[in-house]
């Protein structure tokens, strides 16, 4: 969203195009388009263009994942720990903390898992 917002701001579609899969990007580049278009026409009309915008931004990015809109959620609802340390990695242009960050996820899973299948075993014996 943070890119989608300086996008409008600065009138740059290249600043959103990162976050989108090539097969999306004549979509949003349209939905800038348009955007930019009904924001002159008014504070109301900005907003329901905007709304539109990051909807359909956030749509085809979530396609490109492979999963499913489910609708834009509120800011301030917690991501984990994942999301702030990709942004970190990109703004420092080191993914060392984000690789930390995900082994130590990996191996919990996997610790967790592996004793569950253990006590799984013991049972069957």
């Amino acid at each position: 969203m943070t890119a989608a917002r300086k996008a409008l701001e600065g009138r740059d579609v290249d600043q959103i195009l990162p976050y989108v899969p090539e097969a999306g990007e004549p979509e949003v580049r349209e939905a800038f388009g348009l955007t930019t278009k009904a924001r002159t026409l008014g504070q109301e009309a900005q907003e329901v263009a905007d709304r539109w915008f990051f909807e359909t931004v956030v749509r085809v990015h979530r396609s490109g994942e492979g999963a499913p809109f489910t609708g834009l959620k509120p800011a301030g609802l917690d991501v984990g720990p994942v999301i702030p340390a990709a942004e970190r990695a990109l703004g420092a242009g080191s993914a060392d903390e984000l690789t930390g960050i995900l082994c130590g996820i990996i191996r919990e899973q996997v610790e967790e898992r592996h004793g569950r299948a253990m006590a799984f075993k013991e049972h069957l014996k």
